[in-house]
């Protein structure tokens, strides 16, 4: 489990096509912190550590993961945003992220607001009834609160340490980000079909 607060940026040093998916390498300071089979979050997928070092560390991504996020858009120089797993003893200063995304979607508004930005996004079909105003959203990895919302669009405030900390600063209008929506929000609707 994460929170959505970003520990660093990580960069794409090796991509390497299979049949079965892609593997990736991964360089991120803390590689030597890391076990092989730990869960790292990688701008909001939950990948699986098979081999690390002091430079970075190896993930698999799956045929699934290829097709239900935007890593499959990955190629060496790319950046990614990484958070490790929290510890028991951890504090949740965002929100329960699983890194499982449920969808993809498209930036298409960026403004600089004073310090802060301003990002709009398109509500994928089908997930809109997930999210409030004021509620949590996944984006990218990044723990973010819906400033507005109406049917079609909705766009989140980013202050500035969110913005250079993260991809964020990178991202232009009509890039492809990975969303996942509150979990309980999941589950209060499946508990209510019952």
């Amino acid at each position: 489990m994460f929170t959505g607060i970003v520990e660093t940026v990580g960069e794409i040093s090796m991509v390497e096509e299979s049949s079965e998916g892609l593997r990736v390498e991964i360089k991120v300071a803390w590689g030597d912190t890391l076990k092989d089979g730990v869960s790292v979050c990688v701008s909001g997928v939950c990948l699986t550590v098979e081999s690390h070092n002091e430079n970075g560390f190896v993930a698999f991504l799956s045929a699934e993961t290829l097709n239900c996020s935007n890593l499959k858009e990955l190629r060496e120089g790319s950046f990614v945003n990484l958070e490790r797993a929290m510890p028991c003893e951890g504090r949740f200063d965002g929100h329960i992220v699983q890194g499982h995304v449920d969808t993809t979607t498209e930036i298409i508004e960026i403004n600089q607001i004073g310090e802060d930005w301003e990002y709009g996004f398109i509500i994928p079909e089908g997930f809109g009834k997930y999210m409030v105003k004021k509620g949590s959203i996944t984006i990218d990895g990044i723990s973010l609160t819906i400033a507005d919302i109406n049917k079609e669009r909705l766009t989140v405030a980013i202050i500035p340490t969110t913005y250079s900390e993260t991809i964020l600063c990178k991202r232009r209008l009509g890039d492809v980000v990975n969303i996942e929506v509150d979990i309980l929000a999941k589950y209060t609707e499946r508990l209510l079909e019952k």
